[in-house]
């Protein structure tokens, strides 16, 4: 007896059919190809159809691929050569800075981290690859968000309930991101302050690639090392803007 296939496996399997045929083809043959009982399939192709990664064709009774799909793989396409470009420079300057720093693009309300450089004796920070955190507590988000028109960031943040905190910290409300992002507007940088991780800090400067919102961060444990004044500060940014002048 076969075990059950879990629901991320099979939605993973089913966009991998469905990307590798020349045209749509029915719930039958999906089912049969990804291993799926065909009301087990029907259940899916209809979750996966509500957020846009499959197109269901009534009159021919037939499913696609969805405009979600092709999204996330024109996402991909566009960061890697980002990401990529920026390694080097990226190395360079933790080496002249002494602090490690890293590359986030915006995805909705969040940052996601797409390289990292750490500094040599520095400690570990939750801004691994991958990783995604709230744009509007991260120097990372900020940085990109200040660079968004008004009708986009009521779009993001209609409400006090799009707002999450981490460390009791940050804006709660649109009126209150509105005037952070005001300050960084003012400052030339944003500067974040123990609002995703007690006890450390980080600046970022915007960056634009290809048409991909991206920002480049430095990162410090400023707990540890509170000779870290408002002057250094402005130094590091300085450095990050002249290397990464936005395009």
């Amino acid at each position: 007896m076969s075990r059950p296939v879990p629901a991320a496996t099979a939605t993973l399997r089913v966009l991998k059919f469905l990307s590798a045929q020349a045209e749509p083809v029915s719930a039958a043959r999906i089912a049969a190809s990804v291993g799926l009982p065909r009301s087990s399939a029907y259940h899916l192709l209809s979750a996966m159809a509500e957020e846009d990664f499959v197109v269901h064709y009534a009159d021919d009774r037939c499913w696609g691929i969805g405009i979600g799909a092709w999204e996330v793989g024109h996402g991909f396409a566009r960061q890697e050569p980002l990401a990529r470009i920026a390694r080097v420079p990226l190395a360079q300057l933790v080496d002249q800075v002494g602090e490690s720093a890293h590359l986030a693009i915006l995805l909705g309300t969040d940052v996601l981290y797409v390289v990292e450089e750490r500094a040599p004796s520095r400690p570990h920070l939750v801004t691994d690859v991958g990783v995604r955190l709230p744009a509007h507590l991260t120097a990372s988000g900020r940085a990109i968000l200040a660079s968004l028109g008004q009708s986009q960031m009521s779009a993001l943040y209609p409400n006090k309930t799009s707002f999450v905190s981490r460390t009791g910290l940050g804006p709660r409300s649109p009126i209150e991101l509105k005037r952070v992002l005001s300050e960084t507007r003012q400052r030339g940088f944003a500067l974040e302050e123990g609002e995703v991780t007690p006890g450390f800090s980080s600046i970022a400067v915007p960056i634009e690639s290809d048409g991909i919102n991206a920002s480049i961060a430095v990162t410090w444990e400023s707990r540890s090392r509170p000779s870290i004044d408002v002057k250094h500060i402005e130094r590091i940014a300085a450095v990050v803007a002249r290397r990464f002048r936005r395009r």
